[in-house]
């Protein structure tokens, strides 16, 4: 009993000096606790699908942050990696019996070698030349879908692949489960020694190979790393939807995801879903308007772009913290002195 009192006590410590110091933590203290709690609040099917998608498209936008957004390398087809991991893991349930457990992360896989396809001959070329490049990659693939009906289904797609779970709740869990711990995993990896090369790359990358670092091998690292997470996202979807087709391979899942990132805050992680969470439920909010919905969206997007360039979710956490100029720990905004240094912030 005092063993638990005791880290009960250190886990309290914890949470009122490292969490509820910034704003930005008790928000996503808030955003864990709602994902986990929603279906104690409601149980409508309509409410859980669209949060459960929500969950499997905030996987694939935090995947294309950690390429692109920490590397600076512009991927406009990066929809192939989401139809390939979605493709695959259909494919293998399917023709193979494989269980989700097996054929999601095996289609995932499937994913990182399409991003090493990808990727060797693509980061030959930079800016608009490799933003074309990729975007002809899901293309081709939808090309080779077309080809091969009698094994992909050709225009009709996949359908009767096996459920995730037997009850939408239960799907909702593993899938809004997998999210939290698969979008840590990226921040983890962004805030490692890996993500600070990236993070250098972007800025500049003849610097970062004139100290010595392969900057081609992080790249590709880049581009697996992406595939992977976005491939499970696929995965996911294909064993949701129970169907796949070459909507998962479409050009405007790829700009879709394009905005997303940009609108939460590219670079960041947090961004990219919490824009998702902002954007899709929204969007799917708008069917009540259905003559409306499309400018709708896209006049909130504009403004949006227009006046908060950097992303909405970023400039909000600039607005209420500001960073030490001299430990870069982060402060409330309204703090005189620092937490940690106590030097001015004024």
């Amino acid at each position: 009993m005092k063993l638990i009192l005791f880290y009960l006590r250190k886990l309290l410590a914890v949470v009122r000096n490292e969490v509820l110091v910034l704003p930005s933590r008790v928000a996503v203290i808030i955003f864990f606790l709602f994902i986990l709690l929603l279906p104690s609040f409601t149980d409508d099917v309509y409410i859980l699908r669209v949060f459960t998608l929500t969950c499997i498209f905030a996987i694939f936008a935090a995947s294309w942050d950690l390429l692109c957004g920490f590397t600076g390398q512009l991927n406009f087809g990066h929809a192939l990696f989401f139809g390939v991991g979605a493709y695959s893991a259909a494919l293998m349930n399917i023709h193979w019996q494989l269980a989700p457990w097996f054929s999601i992360p095996l289609g995932a896989l499937v994913a990182v070698a399409a991003g090493l396809t990808v990727g060797i001959p693509a980061l030959r070329l930079k800016g608009t030349y490799l933003a074309l490049t990729t975007m002809a990659f899901p293309i081709i693939v939808i090309g080779l879908i077309f080809t091969f009906p009698g094994f992909t289904g050709g225009e009709l797609g996949i359908s009767g692949i096996q459920k995730l779970a037997p009850t939408r709740i239960e799907e909702y869990y593993v899938i809004s489960i997998l999210m939290l711990v698969l979008c840590t995993i990226m921040w983890k990896i962004t805030d490692s020694n890996t993500g600070i090369i990236f993070h250098a790359i972007r800025e500049d990358e003849i610097a970062v190979r004139a100290s010595g670092v392969n900057t081609t091998r992080y790249k590709l690292l880049a581009f697996c790393l992406s595939g992977f997470f976005a491939g499970l996202a696929g995965g996911l979807y294909a064993h949701f939807m129970r169907i796949v087709g070459p909507s998962t391979l479409d050009v405007s899942l790829s700009f879709q995801v394009v905005i997303w990132s940009i609108f939460g805050g590219a670079a960041t992680i947090y961004g990219p879903v919490a824009a998702v969470f902002f954007l899709y439920p929204t969007l799917e909010l708008f069917h009540l308007i259905q003559d409306y919905r499309t400018i709708v969206f896209a006049i909130v997007v504009l403004l949006v772009l227009i006046f908060m360039p950097d992303g909405l979710f970023r400039w909000l956490r600039e607005k209420v913290e500001e960073e030490c100029p001299r430990c870069k720990v982060r402060n409330v905004a309204w703090r005189k002195t620092c937490r940690v240094c106590t030097a001015s912030l004024e």
